[in-house]
């Protein structure tokens, strides 16, 4: 996921998205003990992915609190 598609996301939209690629780095975790995966850098990925859209949550959290 790209920063400009991030930007895009409502707020409601970011929460969902955070929390579906948490639940799949679960996944991933859970896959990397029980069987071999086959693509290592997708936990790389989806971290930096939830990271994008925390700071953008951060972001517009604080961009609210200047306009108020």
């Amino acid at each position: 996921m790209k920063a400009k598609e991030v930007h895009k996301l409502s707020d409601e939209e970011v929460d969902v998205e955070v929390d579906r690629i948490r639940r799949h780095l679960f996944d991933l975790r859970t896959q990397a003990v029980t069987e071999k995966i086959e693509d290592s850098s997708q936990f790389g990925k989806s971290r930096k992915d939830v990271a994008r859209l925390l700071t953008e949550r951060k972001r517009r959290e604080i961009e609210r609190q200047t306009k108020a």
